[in-house]
């Protein structure tokens, strides 16, 4: 079996498993990795920004290269045939959460469609950090609809880009990143500084993954004109440089307005609004998005695949053709 036939074959059966199973409530390797981070930052927490990039060096930088290392024992025990394809399958299977995305956003709707506005503030925190107990029903519909379409890009889109770029070290090394940004990368006075580090590495990681995120909604949305427009209008505008494109083109693609003032961490945040000649967002459009970042996530899954040997191409150092990826 081939590189490119052991990545597709791993992709897709991780991919599969992903939308069978979603992630475990216990015993989920994310977990596992986020339990390790954080004893690593009660060893190594300064208020310096220095510290906080031996933080992220030592755990993302720690979880690529055990992958690596896994990679290339599977390849010298089990040579370049299903071996890989399995390490890959489990590796893409780990990584990817956009089941566990929709179940939570379903529950959140669920609840407010049937009128328990409580319930739904105590499911919001599953999905995002904002502060449910001043949000009403549609400024959570709104916040579960931002977190699906950030979501599908951190947790299902950029994983796929990455893991057609590195392999399995390339799916483990994103999901690192984008689990230390989860865990330390805000703008609290706890993180400020120490924080640094991650959020800057989470940002260039998750660049290519935003805008093919935001490129796939704009083509599957029900709206592509509008989608389009949004991305290209309002996409700069959000503080994040890859939240912003993917936001926008959900939100152009639903026919929706999304940001404007919300409360994350204790402060109160006025973001610009995206798509502003959209209408409010409403308990039904919940749905519609799980339904959009479903569809963008298969499409993805296509991309990377399809994208894997000239990646492979681009990437590979002199002298190493021939040889296997992960």
């Amino acid at each position: 079996m081939t590189d490119h036939a052991s990545f597709a074959c791993g992709a897709a059966l991780g991919f599969l498993g992903d939308l069978a199973t979603g992630d475990p409530r216990r015993g989920h390797p994310v977990a596992a990795f986020g339990r390790a981070a954080a004893a690593a930052e009660r060893r190594l927490w300064r208020d310096h920004r220095g510290y906080g990039a031996l933080h992220t060096a030592l755990c993302a930088g720690g979880a690529a290269a055990g992958a690596a290392l896994l990679t290339r024992a599977v390849r010298a025990l089990g040579g370049r045939g299903g071996a890989q394809a399995a390490l890959t399958a489990a590796a893409t299977w780990a990584v990817l959460g956009g089941t566990t995305l929709g179940r939570e956003a379903r529950a959140v709707g669920g609840a407010l469609t049937a009128g328990d506005l409580e319930a739904a503030r105590e499911r919001l925190p599953h999905l995002c950090g904002r502060d449910p107990q001043a949000l009403d029903g549609p400024q959570i519909a709104r916040a579960v609809v931002e977190s699906v379409a950030e979501n599908t890009s951190d947790a299902v889109v950029g994983a796929l880009v990455w893991g057609a770029v590195g392999g399995v070290p390339g799916l483990i090394g994103f999901r690192a990143v984008n689990t230390l940004d989860a865990m330390v990368g805000h703008r609290s006075p706890r993180y400020r500084r120490f924080g640094w580090a991650a959020a800057r590495v989470d940002d260039v990681a998750g660049w290519p993954g935003a805008r093919l995120t935001a490129a796939l909604a704009t083509l599957a949305g029900p709206d592509p004109r509008g989608a389009w427009h949004a991305w290209r209008r309002d996409g700069r505008r959000h503080p994040s440089p890859n939240a912003g494109p993917v936001e926008a083109s959900f939100a152009g693609a639903l026919g929706v307005r999304l940001g404007g003032t919300l409360a994350y961490g204790g402060r109160i945040e006025h973001r610009p609004v995206l798509n502003s000649g959209g209408r409010p967002v409403e308990a039904a459009d919940i749905e519609r998005a799980i339904r959009l970042s479903r569809r963008v996530g298969v499409l993805a899954l296509g991309v990377s695949v399809a994208a894997r040997p000239v990646l492979r191409a681009l990437t590979r150092r002199p002298g190493a053709v021939g040889r296997g990826g992960g």
